[in-house]
């Protein structure tokens, strides 16, 4: 029965169904709430049209990007390739925004030629350097290869609200509810250079983490929850 309940759930009838729902709440959510935003600089220019960049968000927050961008200037998420990802895929088309299909284990090589035309082209980016399957909160290298390979400068971004559900799954996804209020942090943009190497990608990397963290600690604050942390590392392998 479990199996019948989840093949039923992945058709393509029940799933534009659920991305419709799910695309309304969102819609009620962003009029509903008070917003907090801060630092909104670091992403303005993307919005007009000047330059693009490339949003950096935690997999918990996903539910709650299409916030984040104001515009109707072209933007594509980077979302995972599995069957669940066209419930979201689906979701986010309803706010004008594109999906490229791809992860680290399926599609990855592709998806990342794909999103280094896009943005050289003068597209905005969303990708969850975290994402598909953890560990929580901790960057994997995608995000930098794009920034690296395409000359287009990483800003991480974080929201919050007070009234939420988080989910019981590997990334404690959070489900923003309305009538509440929220935040919208943006972080200090951050560029690779094309020829960096191992050691500075490294670093890059730690510091991308940081920052991260730093702007999604401050949304849960502002928004008043106790940070979420990350996942704790087993093992420096871990981030490979």
């Amino acid at each position: 029965m479990g199996k019948l309940t989840k093949a039923v759930g992945r058709t393509r009838l029940v799933q534009g169904l659920a991305a419709g729902l799910a695309a309304g709440l969102i819609a009620l959510v962003r009029v509903t709430t008070r917003w907090q935003r801060v630092n909104t600089a670091a992403a303005e220019a993307a919005w007009t049209g000047e330059r693009p960049v490339i949003v950096a968000f935690w997999h918990n927050r996903l539910a709650m990007m299409p916030y984040c961008w104001p515009s109707r200037r072209p933007f594509h998420m980077l979302i995972s390739s599995h069957p669940d990802g066209q419930l979201i895929k689906k979701t986010v088309a309803h706010f004008g925004i594109d999906a490229v299909a791809g992860s680290s284990r399926r599609g990855g090589a592709e998806a990342l030629r794909a999103l280094v035309r896009l943005a050289r082209d003068g597209h905005s980016i969303g990708i969850t350097p975290d994402g598909p399957r953890g560990p929580r909160m901790r960057i994997r290298e995608g995000a930098l290869a794009l920034a690296r390979l395409s000359g287009v400068p990483i800003v991480p971004a974080a929201v919050s609200v007070r009234r939420r559900v988080v989910l019981n799954t590997w990334d404690r996804l959070v489900i923003a509810l309305p009538f509440s209020r929220g935040a919208m942090v943006w972080g200090k943009p951050m560029s690779v250079p094309r020829d960096a190497d191992d050691a500075m990608t490294a670093r890059l990397q730690e510091d991308l983490e940081r920052e991260l963290n730093r702007v999604t600690a401050e949304a849960d604050v502002l928004a008043g929850h106790v940070p979420m942390e990350p996942a704790a590392l087993k093992s420096t392998n871990a981030r490979a």
